[in-house]
């Protein structure tokens, strides 16, 4: 069994993540729960799409075999005061900008494990953070569960896929292109040999500063298993890229080479 858990607004990345499974598993099960936990109290979670009618199409034409569509009252029963929280991991990277996020991930992710008991799990690249999170609370619960990452999927112009890119003016979706333009940058530096992560995260803001109505949260070279700071920038490396732009936050990353 393969499991997809997603918050719906389903585009390109998220089938991309099912025919992964398909490829691999013998049957495939996709989530599809706006998970209020993970939502901060001036978070989106009252606007966030919701296009069930239009996922349930995708999903068809993929030919899955489950979709798991819970109400909150099944995921959340009345005055439930468990939660999980991977402590140090959960607080930084996104996990400080949105504080109690993946203690909501958390939660969520093992309660579809419960209710699904898949051997695979997939997930997109484009979370990362969210990646070292789960990777960890799998591996301290003893959990049977594989989890499998999948490449980042983009747009044609680069900008990595997301159900937010549908908040973004025609102004502010030229804009964001910056998030991939800075990863670029770095490449190329890295490329040229250079491998210190203060210079490398220097050369990504100057990018990101290029476009002044675009806010930086945070640029990181992390390890990616415990998302803390590294001084070099070696093979494994998470280097990752969080910023505002309008009202929307969005993210990318690379997994330097």
């Amino acid at each position: 069994m393969g499991l997809v858990p997603t918050l719906g607004a389903l585009h390109e990345g998220h089938l991309s993540l099912v025919r992964t499974a398909k490829a691999c598993c013998d049957a495939v099960a996709v989530s599809i729960f706006v998970n209020p936990t993970q939502f901060g109290p001036n978070e989106d979670f009252a606007l966030y799409p919701r296009t069930f009618d239009a996922d349930c199409a995708l999903l068809a034409g993929e030919d899955i075999d489950v979709v798991f569509a819970p109400a909150p009252e099944e995921i959340y029963r009345a005055g439930a005061a468990t939660f999980v929280e991977v402590e140090g991991l959960s607080q930084r990277l996104d996990g400080a900008s949105r504080p109690g996020h993946f203690r909501g991930v958390a939660t969520i992710v093992a309660k579809l494990f419960i209710a699904a008991e898949p051997d695979r799990a997939f997930f997109g690249q484009k979370d990362a953070a969210q990646i070292a999170v789960l990777r960890r609370m799998i591996f301290d619960l003893g959990l049977p569960v594989e989890l499998v990452v999948c490449p980042i999927v983009r747009e044609s112009d680069g900008l990595a896929m997301s159900s937010r890119n549908r908040y973004l003016s025609q102004q502010e979706r030229q804009q964001a292109l910056v998030l991939r333009r800075s990863l670029d940058a770095v490449q190329a530096a890295i490329a040229a040999g250079e491998r210190n992560s203060e210079t490398l995260i220097a050369t990504a803001r100057s990018i990101l500063a290029s476009e002044p109505e675009v806010r930086i949260d945070y640029v990181a070279a992390a390890d990616w298993a415990t998302l803390l700071p590294v001084d070099q920038a070696l093979p494994g490396t998470l280097f990752a890229v969080a910023a505002w732009v309008g009202k929307t936050r969005l993210i990318d990353n690379m997994i330097i080479q």
